[in-house]
């Protein structure tokens, strides 16, 4: 019973994480603005590094069930 909001958090921990990956790199790949106002290196280092922090975090959340 207690593991349900834990698999649900993993999940979604692991999907933003994916998801925010692949969008950051298209965004890399097409020469497309990662983020409005911010240099592309600095965007790009950025959303990679919180990519992978959530990747991470969601697959830490679901080893755990």
């Amino acid at each position: 019973m207690e593991s349900g909001p834990e698999v649900f958090a993993g999940a979604a921990f692991a999907l933003f994480g994916a998801g925010l990956l692949v969008w950051t790199g298209v965004c890399a790949r097409t020469g497309a603005p990662v983020a409005e106002g911010v240099s592309r290196p600095v965007a790009t280092l950025t959303a990679l590094l919180c990519g992978v922090a959530f990747l991470v975090t969601g697959g830490w959340l679901l080893a755990t069930v």
